[in-house]
């Protein structure tokens, strides 16, 4: 039986741990050769030194299974590293078929108590680090369709996060970007789709060394008595999905999954409208308008995420 990606390659970033490394090991399941990637830093922020360690053992993994594998362990959000990587899947496996961007670490503040860098160093592991892969996935798929005449097989699955849809009080940087790479995808989607290639967004839940203070309350399941629903395999299934050839009239799309379920998302709607009687509104105009819209709502009041994400404690 031929394997939903059997033939293609995949780079999946942030692979050597949580997340990624489901995904990637998802992915070598499904038949894709994989460029396992991750810098391997030992702390969440980012800091301690990187080590070669946890992508290594994830690509040795796959090997042993009997997949195809390869670490990378180099930087995203350096642009060279970033172009090295797309280019050792070019060079080691013939092609880039998949990427898959997960890296990215967390510096949490609130935004009166956060520094420049603690900004910084978010944004530039999480978007500039989806920037880059994908600028370099983006050419190659780009000079293969012109050298093709015609559409090539290309798909990105970005990660985003609920923070970005429900508001994080203490992840300013964090939100900020996640909702960023929202934009960076559907940009690149309409971009990329006269190429064959697609661009989804992911929301995972998932209990990993990222978000162990986030779940910290929710109980997962007794030992043995099944998958903790905030597993990261119940999110990488839907990665396999996007990246197989299943999935290509799925573009532009965000996707919120965790735990047997997913749910897509619909771009915002206006939900009231209101219009000026003269040239222009005037101040008293929208006091008398937006006032009343808002009466019912307690003052300082916004999604509970709690609410809006369905979370129960356990």
């Amino acid at each position: 039986m031929t394997l939903p990606l059997e033939g293609l390659s995949a780079v999946v970033t942030g692979a050597g741990r949580g997340l990624g490394r489901a995904e990637a090991l998802e992915l070598a399941r499904l038949g894709a050769a994989v460029v396992v990637n991750d810098y391997g830093q030992p702390g969440r922020d980012g800091s301690g030194a990187a080590s070669d360690g946890p992508a290594e053992e994830v690509a040795a993994e796959i090997r042993a299974a009997g997949g195809r594998a390869v670490a990378h362990t180099g930087d995203v959000a350096d642009l060279g590293q970033a172009r090295d990587l797309v280019g050792l899947a070019v060079d080691r496996f013939g092609t880039l078929d998949v990427l898959v961007n997960n890296a990215g670490i967390l510096r949490d503040r609130m935004i009166f108590s956060m520094t420049e860098d603690e900004w910084d160093s978010v944004i530039r592991v999480h978007l500039k680090g989806h920037f880059n892969t994908t600028h370099f996935a983006a050419a190659h798929w780009r000079a293969r369709s012109k050298a093709a005449g015609g559409p090539v097989y290309g798909r990105i699955v970005n990660t985003s996060s609920e923070a970005f849809l429900a508001g994080a009080a203490g992840q300013p940087n964090y939100a900020a970007a996640k909702g960023g790479i929202v934009g960076l995808t559907t940009s690149t989607a309409l971009a990329l789709a006269r190429y064959g290639v697609t661009a989804n967004a992911i929301c995972p839940r998932a209990r990993t060394r990222m978000t162990e203070d986030v779940f910290a309350g929710f109980a997962g399941p007794e030992p043995g008595n099944g998958l903790d629903p905030l597993a990261p395999e119940h999110v990488a299934p839907l990665v396999g999905y996007l990246a197989s050839p299943a999935a290509a009239r799925v573009n532009g799309q965000l996707l919120v999954v965790h735990g047997g379920m997913v749910a897509v998302v619909e771009r915002p709607r206006v939900r009231a409208k209101f219009d000026s009687l003269q040239e222009t509104f005037t101040y008293d105009e929208l006091d008398a308008l937006l006032t009343p819209h808002y009466a019912d709502r307690p003052q300082g009041e916004t999604f509970a995420a709690a609410e809006v994400l369905g979370l129960k404690r356990g």
